[in-house]
């Protein structure tokens, strides 16, 4: 689990596919010391597995899916990615909670910059929107923001001058494409309320003893 609080940059340096597994090989000096093998680290919003870490670069695995979800798929070397290693037991939980599970990709299509701030419009398909509302919480490549306006095709999220400078998106131009994860709390609740209904259906259509009295039987 995550927080959408990067805590570095990190550079690729080379891209290794072998069958359905593909290594990601990023330039990260500030955290790869301190990496061990089997960790769970976010990269741009997507959590990754780290199969061998070094003093200044490591390696991280991707399945299939993730290739084909995700904008990691399509990065090339030299391609800037956010960082950020798993949430500790403890730790402030600074942005909101975030499972690095990536839902689609969304594309930037307007920047509004401010004078120390931007205001970014982004597209993304209606089974990402529908969990998406105005002032909530988003996972735009790993960076936890807060959504301003939704409408049906497209949402929009401030960016403060520290995130700015510290992450990606800070040199965002439109027509990029970005990871997205919707808030997981909306999507519990969505499935709790979809049960909750389902055995509410149930118990209507189940035979009881008042309805057995009801119907004249004694």
């Amino acid at each position: 689990m995550f927080t959408g609080l990067v805590e570095t940059i990190g550079t690729v340096l080379s891209i290794d596919r072998r069958g359905d597994v593909t290594n990601l090989i990023i330039e990260a000096p500030e955290i790869s010391p301190e990496l061990s093998e089997n960790e769970s680290i976010s990269v741009s919003g997507a959590c990754l597995s780290v199969v061998k870490a070094g003093h200044t670069s490591f390696i991280a695995e991707m399945m299939g899916e993730t290739v084909a979800v995700t904008k990691l798929g399509i990065l090339k070397p030299f391609d800037r990615v956010n960082l950020e290693r798993a949430l500790k037991v403890g730790d402030r939980l600074g942005g909101h909670i975030v499972l690095g599970h990536v839902e689609g990709i969304g594309v930037v299509s307007e920047i509004s910059k401010k004078t120390q701030t931007s205001i970014v419009r982004i597209n993304a398909d209606t089974s990402i929107m529908h969990y998406i509302v105005p002032k909530g919480s988003i996972a735009v490549d790993g960076v936890s923001l807060t959504v301003i306006d939704v409408t049906e095709t497209d949402f929009t999220v401030g960016i403060i001058p520290s995130t700015l400078k510290l992450t990606t998106l800070g040199s965002l131009k439109a027509g990029e494409l970005v990871n997205l994860e919707t808030d997981i709390i909306g999507k519990y609740v969505e499935r709790f309320l979809k049960c909750s209904s389902s055995n509410e259906k149930d118990r209507s259509s189940k035979l009881t003893w008042e309805k057995l009295a009801k119907y004249g039987w004694q």
